[in-house]
């Protein structure tokens, strides 16, 4: 069963509730990949804990810790990409929510469910899955792999009426800048109704250009698709949790296998 926490964050200035679900067989001696979710008041609709239930009985998922981090408020500005926020001002305050996740919940769930402290996964929707892609980039000595539920990949500092350009996207030349080439793995879904908008008039929407024009971006800096990369893209797939539900098995299957390793 889900067991829900509240943790008192100095740096976001407010209380953050967590929802965890813990292996079915949950033993203190054991050290336990971690796989971090942002968004975690959904994981009900998702259906967290009884697919991750299932999973495990059936022996498809290694036994895991999954951490659901619950929005607050004021979601749009505690997520995003954390160096920079968008051409509106949204995502001013997710270097918090990375300092958060980083400095006060890891050592937290370390400490009281014996999580491993790095090689951890950290997953999101939408926003969510932007704020994940961001913070595992940036921080590999933490994390290893980045679940990414139609993402945010728009993101941009410039608007559409604004001048904007394809390169104004800011994960997209975030990728296209670094100069390393970490140890990652990255897991991409999209739908094909996610949207309707395109931007370019190309006949691919918006979405799911944005996914694989930043998966291109991660090829060009070495990563594999097949190996490295996985890109699930889901006919009538919708912008929703009950489409993310639906491809959420894919993900925990594919991210246990490589939650723990560094």
């Amino acid at each position: 069963m889900p067991v829900n926490t509240t943790l008192s964050s100095v740096f976001l200035g407010r209380e953050v509730t967590v929802t965890i679900v813990a292996p079915l067989d949950f033993d203190t001696g054991n050290t336990y990949p971690l796989l971090l979710f942002n968004d975690g008041q959904d994981f009900e609709t998702l259906r967290m804990a009884e697919t991750v239930a299932a999973l495990q009985a059936a022996g498809k998922m290694v036994p895991c810790v999954v951490a659901g981090i619950h929005a607050g408020g004021a979601r749009i500005y505690e997520y995003g990409t954390a160096h920079q926020p968008d051409y509106a001002g949204r995502g001013d305050k997710a270097g918090l929510t990375t300092s958060f996740v980083l400095e006060e919940l890891i050592p937290w769930l370390v400490q009281h469910y014996h999580t491993v402290a790095k090689g951890i996964t950290y997953a999101g929707c939408s926003l969510g899955g932007l704020m994940a892609l961001d913070a595992v980039w940036n921080h590999p000595e933490v994390f290893s792999n980045a679940g990414v539920f139609s993402g945010s990949l728009w993101w941009r500092e410039k608007a559409l009426d604004e001048g904007y350009a394809e390169s104004d996207r800011i994960m997209h030349r975030q990728i296209r800048d670094a100069e390393r080439r970490a140890s990652l793995n990255f897991w991409f879904q999209c739908g094909t109704w996610d949207e309707y908008d395109d931007r370019d008039g190309d006949g691919v929407i918006d979405s799911i250009q944005d996914t694989l024009e930043c998966i291109a971006e991660l090829e060009r800096k070495g990563y594999a698709w097949g190996r490295d990369i996985r890109y699930v893209e889901m006919k009538e797939g919708m912008h929703n949790p009950e489409t993310w539900a639906k491809v959420l098995p894919d993900f925990l299957v594919w991210a246990s296998g490589r939650a723990g390793k560094v």
